[in-house]
């Protein structure tokens, strides 16, 4: 009688252990981030302000807050360092003759990547999860801003949307210049390195608080072609901020549509139009809206009207050498209205352009490369002439999911930050909104093994035995009543090699997974046999495999449904941290929604969520 309670005892120990053990493993800072998100010193790191550079501390705290981002500088910092400084220690006069003329101190630091160094140290910096009231200071990043620029950053501006400008064009041109010194050093026979790498997989799975398959599946997932440049021999991503518009026209009298012009940008500046409410809606109609214009000159139309006017002329002419030259003229401008309006024909005198018809015609920009981080601005400012620049008061709401582009091109954008600005067109302070986010949360489809949650694979403990399986060699076809079915099952040994060669002996097809699987072949077998059980007395229910899996698969989805760590994601995923330079404190999505006459910047990543409701 005494051993019972103790016996009782040494499994509720085990047990915790066990369930302890298993937390751990997992979720190694789940009890960590819950006593830290439910004290009173909860926050993110601060920065400092000793100069008035709020301007400069919310762009940088809006910048922490977008993983693709940070991925984008781990990649890129990771990249350059595996190729080495000779890769980027390139002739500096080869690369001015590809490119715009640079000054040769300016490239050098364009191709060393002096920003994107800086920008991610920061970064990392601000992505810390402190235990108590931590700040840091912007100097650092701002010493190396100025280094690359070769001057001083004017704290008399204060323009956060200036700055972030300034920001993201360095970082982008150092990507390009960089990507040109890959290109060359290609040419030249030096190795490059392609894809992802072990260390950059392994500091995305640190930064992120993720394991390395996930940090594997992020690093490698959605890679955008549509940003390299079209000679590049290297497949790479390019900067996250990096767009393109095309602007398309149209005349409305011909129907003539020339090749649209092409434009990048980084960020996207809105004007808000001088009413008491609007919506982000409205403001992106002003660029993206058709547009008319009167008076426009269209090459179609001109070259038509140079042909009426060479044939009239051809018709009152009697000379044969002018007919012979105006019949040449005639026949190239022909040729140029159906390969190429565009390009005037050579050798031909067209009339003069005064005298080419006015046409009506329509204009359309659309976004022909999405980026993966869209910045909008919202311009505020009012001038007007003879008198002081004063600021917009117009509220603009705006969504939590922005979708942009047509029907056939739908993609969705999430909102990940905002900055705000209380006060006078001149004077005020800017704060900034970070959603507490995690990455993306990639599923892994075979999260137990090849097999399965029934397959034979090492335990995380080694005094733990494997479950016993059940053969199903000696079972036969329930629908055949001429076969008896054996009243007891044959359990085989618990030992790693006789399961593993039990299983490759059978016939029952492969273990349930969490992935859809095709219909077994195999003989059923009883549903209940199945349960680790000492004894088994006889088969009650015979069920299909199929059955079996459809149990598993439910049960899977039970245990992921009742996880911890994945109500705590569900939980943070409406929860903000409003960042006023060191003062941290925590926000809601209402709220941040609710700064209708304070938002200035708003930052939308794109959403590759699947089945996941904002």
């Amino acid at each position: 009688m005494p051993e019972k309670p103790l016996t009782i005892a040494t499994y509720a120990a085990g047990a915790s252990l066990a369930a302890v053990t298993l937390v751990y493993v997992f979720g190694p800072t789940f009890f960590l981030d819950d006593e830290a998100s439910s004290g009173r010193k909860k926050g993110v790191v601060g920065l400092t302000n000793t100069a008035n550079d709020c301007f400069i501390n919310s762009i940088l705290q809006a910048l922490a807050g977008l993983p693709d981002l940070r991925i984008y500088l781990i990649r890129e910092t990771h990249r350059r360092k595996l190729d080495g400084p000779e890769v980027y220690d390139v002739d500096l006069e080869r690369l001015n003759l590809e490119s715009k003329p640079v000054k040769p101190w300016k490239l050098e630091g364009l191709q060393k990547g002096l920003v994107t160094y800086a920008l991610k140290d920061v970064l990392d910096g601000l992505n810390e999860r402190p235990l108590y009231k931590k700040t840091i200071s912007p100097q650092p990043f701002i010493r190396a801003l100025e280094r690359a620029f070769g001057t001083r950053i004017s704290r008399q501006q204060q323009d956060a949307q200036e700055f972030l400008q300034i920001v993201t064009e360095r970082v982008c041109d150092e990507y390009h210049a960089g990507a040109k010194a890959r290109r060359l050093a290609k040419k030249n026979g030096v190795a490059i390195e392609d894809g992802d790498t072990a260390s950059e997989t392994q500091e995305i799975a640190e930064q992120f608080d993720i394991t390395p398959a996930e940090a594997s599946a992020i690093n490698t997932h959605d890679t955008n072609a549509d940003t390299a440049d079209d000679e590049s021999a290297i497949d790479e991503e390019g900067f996250p901020f990096e767009g393109r518009i095309e602007s398309q026209i149209e005349c409305l009298t011909c129907g003539f549509k020339p090749k649209p012009s092409v434009s990048t940008f980084v960020t996207l500046t809105l004007n808000v139009p001088q009413t008491s409410s609007t919506s982000l809606n409205k403001c992106l109609d002003g660029i993206f809206k058709v547009e008319h214009i009167e008076d426009f000159k269209c090459e179609y139309c001109r070259l038509e009207h140079a042909l009426q006017s060479k044939s009239k002329e051809l018709s009152r002419t009697s000379v044969a050498e002018k007919k012979k030259t105006l019949q040449l003229d005639i026949d190239r401008i022909r040729e140029a209205l159906e390969k190429d309006p565009e390009t005037a024909p050579e050798g031909v005198e067209l009339p003069d352009a005064k005298q080419a018809p006015k046409r009506r015609i329509a204009r359309h920009m659309y976004i022909s490369s999405f980026p993966k981080v869209l910045a909008l601005h919202l311009s505020r400012s009012v001038f007007a002439i003879g008198s002081v620049s004063t600021k917009n008061l117009a509220k603009v709401s705006f969504p939590e999911t922005l979708p942009l582009g047509g029907l056939l091109d739908r993609k969705n954008y999430r909102l990940l930050g905002m900055v705000s600005h209380k006060g006078t067109h001149n004077s005020g302070h800017y704060e900034s909104f970070r959603r507490q986010v995690q990455p993306i949360p990639y599923s892994t489809p075979h999260s137990f093994g090849t097999g399965g949650v029934y397959s034979v694979q090492g335990s995380p403990m080694p005094s733990a035995a494997q479950s016993p399986r059940i053969s199903t060699t000696n079972l036969t076809n329930v629908d055949d009543r001429s076969s008896p079915i054996p009243p007891t099952p044959i359990l085989p040994s618990p030992s790693l090699r006789s399961l593993s060669s039990q299983s490759s002996m059978t016939s029952r097809g492969p273990a349930p997974t969490s992935a859809p699987t095709s219909a077994p072949t195999s003989a059923p077998c009883d549903e209940d046999s199945i349960r680790p059980s000492s004894s088994f007395t006889s088969v009650s229910r015979p069920k299909s495999v199929k059955s079996l899996r459809e149990k598993a698969v439910t049960v899977s989805e039970s245990i992921t449904e009742a996880n911890p760590l994945k109500k705590r994601h569900k939980r943070t995923t409406n929860r903000w941290w409003r960042i006023s330079d060191d003062k941290v404190k925590e926000s809601k999505t209402s709220e941040v929604l609710g700064m209708q006459k304070e938002v200035y910047l708003l930052f939308y990543e794109l959403d590759r969520r699947v089945g996941v409701d904002s």
